[in-house]
Formats: C-alpha cells, structure tokens, sequence
C-alpha cells in the first residue's frame, strides 16, 4: 500500500487535507483520485488509512477510516556521526539511514571533510536532504522524520557525545591493532547504553589528531576488514553489525 508523510496540522477531525508537494505527488504522479485508498504518515499519531472523498484544483480531502500504531524505534538508538563527505555521498547515507533505522544523522567537520568550516554551503543543501528523509519515510513506513543536524566541528560534536552518560560509541579507522567491528560492538554491549554512536570520516578518512581526540573521549576504533569501503559502504555495515549484535531487527 502507498504511504505518504504530511504535516500534523494537515490532519483536522476525521479528514485529512493533502495540498502542496504531497498533492502533486498523490493526484499526479500515483494518479490517485476520489475513492482511492492509501496510508498517510503523520509524526505522533502513526498511520492513517485514508480515503479521498473529494477533490478541487489545489487540495484532496480524504475521510480516515483505520488508525494504526507505528513501533518506535528500539533502544539503544543509534546516531550516525559523519564528516561531511561530498553531498551525493552524504545524500545516500542519509536515505539509508531512514531505512536502517537511525535515530539522527550527526554531520561534522573534520581536516578531511568536504567542507571544513560553517558556511551556508550546507544550509542550501538541507531542504534536499529533507526531501530524501520524507521520500524514505514513506517508502519504509517509518513513524518518525529522522532529524539531521546543524554541521559543527568535530570537538563540539565530541563534547555533545561526552555529555550522555548512556551514550557508548565507536569510529571506524583502518590503522593498525584496531578491533574488529564485531569485538568492538560487542565490548560496548556490555555495558548496555542507551544510545551508541557511530563516527564515521569522509573520503580523507581521520587524521592522526583526530584518531588521538577519539581515544581521549573514550571511542573504539574498529576496522571493517582489509577491503576499503567507501563512505556510505562503511555506513552500512556499522549499523548493520549494530542492529544484528543489539538484536535490533525486530
């Protein structure tokens, strides 16, 4: 069945009113009319089968006739930390992320990072960013818009990470005498956090200093393998070892 985001206030009573970029998407590209049936996502409520009843040049008005509960997302919840890698990188990162189940996506500075300082290059960016988070919304049936944060500096992140006393974390490196993933994982398992993050660096990987300013905030440095995975790879397959060492594909 189709599913589509819309905002809260879109919803009034018992009919949902469906206007804008979500209208063209339903009345034109789906080509759905009066009678039609489909999902609508709205954040804190779950989803809602719905029914267009009526129609006029810029808005639907469907009738809700069932309301169903969507699962939050299991604990711990997992935050993908990334150094800002070229944007078509960073846009993959973030549609996977919705669908893997991320709570929110960390972006950051960093000496290799694809830009370095704040600046509205990354501003400009954001409203496709959000598109890409609400098109994988709707195609996972998630309940909720995962959140992308302001850019900041790979210290300020560190410090925000520092200030979670649940909050475990680990940063893929491919130096030597690293653990690998799955040890790593699991040694931060054991001491059950509540949250785990990820850090992740862009193409340039981390530098020497950074790999130090990791050690001194308490993060493991993990390997993925001899392979050199590329940035959105290494996404992946940390989340993933994540979910399946957590018991988390439920």
């Amino acid at each position: 069945m189709r599913r589509y985001w819309v905002p809260k206030e879109s919803v009034i009573g018992d009919e949902v009113h469906i206007v804008g970029d979500v209208l063209h998407h339903v009345r034109d590209v789906c080509r759905l009319r009066r009678g039609a049936k489909f999902e609508v996502l709205v954040e804190g409520r779950g989803a809602l089968l719905v029914e267009i009843v009526s129609e006029s040049k810029h808005e639907s008005i469907a009738r809700v006739l069932e309301e169903r509960q969507i699962p939050e997302l299991p604990r711990p919840y997992i935050h993908l930390a990334l150094s800002i890698p070229r944007f078509p990188v960073f846009e993959a990162v973030v549609e996977k992320s919705v669908e893997l189940g991320v709570k929110a996506v960390h972006p950051f500075f960093s000496d290799f990072s694809f830009i370095r300082t704040q600046d509205d290059v990354f501003a400009k960016k954001r409203p496709r960013f959000e598109k890409i988070v609400r098109g994988a919304t709707q195609q996972t049936g998630r309940g909720d818009l995962m959140p992308i944060s302001e850019p900041v500096h790979i210290k300020d992140l560190l410090k925000t990470f520092n200030r979670e006393e649940s909050a475990k974390g680990l940063f893929a490196y491919e130096g030597p005498g690293v653990l690998t993933a799955k040890d790593g994982v699991r040694k931060i398992r054991d001491a059950a956090p509540q949250d785990v993050w990820i850090f992740v660096g862009s193409e340039g990987g981390f530098s020497d200093s950074e790999v130090e300013l990791f050690a001194s905030h308490g993060l493991e440095a993990v390997t993925l393998g001899n392979q050199v995975l590329r940035v959105e790879t290494a996404c992946v397959a940390l989340v993933s070892i994540i979910k399946y060492d957590f018991d988390l594909m439920r």
